[in-house]
């Protein structure tokens, strides 16, 4: 895992010294060397972590044998050495090891279906020189991050790992893009494909950018549908089984050490079990122990599997002040408190490895967020026929909300109305109540949402929510702060659950065999019993949760965020009698508005990062 910059060339000066500032301002995600390549038309420039193939032949950017296709990579191909000996036996030579320059000769062989045979994460860009055309190309779930733009005052084209680069380019236009901020208050990060800085995008999944003639085309390469099977259970889980043991398998090769984080759930805990490393990494919190502390939970597997485990117990005075720090390396404003954990998490796993497996992406494949799953009464009512429900719903919609309004409501809603995707931060209306007239012209939920529930509209619901969390809340959310976090300590963090392969099983699994009354992520957990205890196959889900509730009725981090909310920064963005009102309710314990309150700190801390001047809380 590494990182790469580029833009495409208009000016005839100072090129290497741009991209080397651009180069720098990422090299936290490769501290091992750097390399820029520059010509008249393209500027390249790498950080490289140093995973497989550790000789100075792995160094990027790296180029073919005839040296005329240059290529900046960031992730890792876990088939390369198969692919490596199908390209020798095409005529192909090799220079290095590493898994960098099967893509090179991939791509001089089958030009873009290279891609559909890749098994991995990427994010990359060659440059054909004799072609003069540029490839940049994402993996499929979104693992690795990948930002474009061409908002430059001389229109040259901006490309790579992490927007902070961006910033180092002279014709960079930094702007605020005033759209993001009404989605971002529900969904609590960047749902957009475009990004908070003003005309600087995010490269979809499983799509590739060509740049040629002076145009710019996106293509998607591959898509991750769902289409059920109906076979027996006893069959699928034992597929489960062979396939996540394979998937391991790819995931752990490396030439550095390798552990993994741990939690008290399935997902960690059955990764560690298949892989079995000699260290596991877990965080939790002080005070708060019995209900936000799993590091118990993780040292008790880890010593029954054998397993060094070690731990970190966070304090809230360190959480806040690296708070600043985390944002800044998020590039967005990103409100899922898991953020904070995570960034200390990785930091603990780095003092000890170079590289982590984790769980991510089991819930969104396999069925495993409670929201999946109805509760005995929705079952019940949604046995009315709907058109009855519907008008109840309209009906409850003007009384006053309580539990059984709340109750009718959601039970006569589509789930294209009740559910946009596993985070829910701010009503839709109280966002726009909250929000100055200039930030609330963003698009709406429904907008976001739209599109991509119209992909699967002849599916089950159950399908549909799956469909949507791995296309807007897994790349947008979970799979960046898990990539920015872990590279913020020049940590690599692999994901063995969001395999290509794993999920073309996933996808033919039968509804009821990823959620069902008994549980959600039905057959992994059968499949998982085999190797661990019962309560860690049938534990509930978790998350990742962090006591903010808690911390903002301490007056000292109270104080913190009412200063905040004081400022005349502030007063730009929202109506601050409104979020001081919430402030002092929550404070008071008249109302959790904790997420309310937390994700709009989150923004003004990320605003004040990238477009003030550092002293939010001075």
């Amino acid at each position: 895992m590494c990182g790469f910059v580029g833009y495409t060339r208009f000016e005839t000066d100072g090129s290497t010294e741009i991209i080397k500032k651009m180069t720098d301002a990422i090299s936290h995600r490769g501290p091992d060397s750097d390399g820029v390549y520059v010509d008249e038309h393209v500027a390249l420039g790498f950080r490289r972590l140093s995973i497989i193939d550790l000789s100075d032949e792995g160094k990027q950017p790296m180029f073919n044998e005839n040296e005329d296709i240059v290529l900046v990579f960031n992730g890792e191909v876990y088939n390369y050495q198969a692919l490596r000996e199908e390209l020798i036996s095409k005529g192909h030579q090799f220079h290095s090891h590493t898994d960098s320059e099967v893509i090179l000769h991939g791509y001089e062989e089958y030009g873009t279906d290279l891609l559909n045979k890749l098994r991995g994460m990427f994010a990359f860009t060659l440059w054909d020189t004799k072609k003069k055309k540029l490839l940049i190309a994402r993996d499929y779930f979104g693992i690795k991050p990948l930002y474009y733009t061409q908002n430059t005052k001389d229109g040259s084209l901006l490309f790579g790992s992490e927007i902070k680069s961006f910033l180092e380019h002279p014709a960079f236009n930094k702007q605020l893009n005033k759209a993001a901020l009404r989605p971002y208050l529900t969904f609590q990060y960047s749902s957009m494909e475009e990004t908070f800085f003003k005309g600087v995008y995010k490269l979809k999944p499983a799509h590739y950018l060509v740049v040629e003639n002076g145009k710019l085309e996106t293509v998607q390469y591959w898509h991750n549908t769902f289409k059920p099977i109906n076979r027996d259970l006893r069959e699928n889980v034992e597929q489960i089984k062979e396939i996540l043991k394979e998937s391991v398998a790819y995931h752990k090769i490396s030439d550095v050490k390798v552990g993994s984080f741990l939690s008290g759930g399935i997902d960690s805990s059955y990764i560690t079990a298949l892989l079995k490393p000699d260290k596991t990494f877990s965080v939790g919190f002080t005070e708060y122990e019995a209900m936000f502390n799993e590091t118990k939970l993780a040292a008790e597997l880890s010593e029954m599997l054998g397993i060094e485990n070690h731990r970190k117990i966070l304090t809230a005075d360190e959480c806040f002040e690296a708070l600043p720090k985390i944002q800044y390396h998020m590039d967005e404003p990103q409100s899922n408190p898991s953020s904070v954990p995570l960034y200390f998490l990785a930091e603990l796993a780095r003092e000890h490895v170079t590289v982590v497996l984790s769980g991510e992406g089991a819930d969104e494949i396999f069925g495993g967020y409670p929201w999946y799953q109805n509760s005995p009464a929705i079952d019940a009512y949604e046995k009315v026929p709907f058109g009855i429900r519907k008008g109840l719903a309209g009906i409850a919609k003007n009384l006053p909300s309580h539990k059984i309004t709340n109750f009718i409501i959601k039970g006569g809603q589509p789930v294209e109305e009740k559910f946009i995707g596993e985070a829910k931060v701010f009503d839709e209306q109280d966002a726009l109540k909250v929000l100055k007239p200039d930030y609330q012209n963003g698009p709406s939920v429904r907008q976001i949402t739209g599109p991509i529930y119209e992909q699967v509209k002849d599916e089950d619901d159950l399908t549909k929510m799956q469909y949507l969390d791995l296309h807007l809340w897994l790349p947008g959310d979970i799979l960046l702060k898990a990539d920015k976090m872990s590279m913020a300590h020049s940590l690599e963090l692999r994901v063995p659950f969001l395999d290509k392969e794993v999920m073309r099983f996933a996808a033919t699994l039968p509804s009821d065999q990823r959620v069902n009354r008994e549980n959600t992520k039905y057959a992994l957990r059968v499949a998982a019993h085999e190797l661990l205890p019962e309560a860690w196959a049938k534990r509930p889900k978790l998350g990742f949760p962090v006591p903010i509730k808690y911390w903002m009725k301490e007056e000292k981090y109270y104080l913190m965020i009412k200063k905040a909310f004081e400022k005349s920064q502030t007063a730009e963005f929202f109506d601050q009698s409104i979020l001081l009102g919430y402030l002092e309710d929550h404070y008071k314990g008249v109302k959790n508005y904790a997420r309310y309150i937390w994700t709009v700190y989150v923004f003004l801390v990320w605003y004040d990062q990238f477009f003030g001047d550092g002293g939010l809380n001075a």
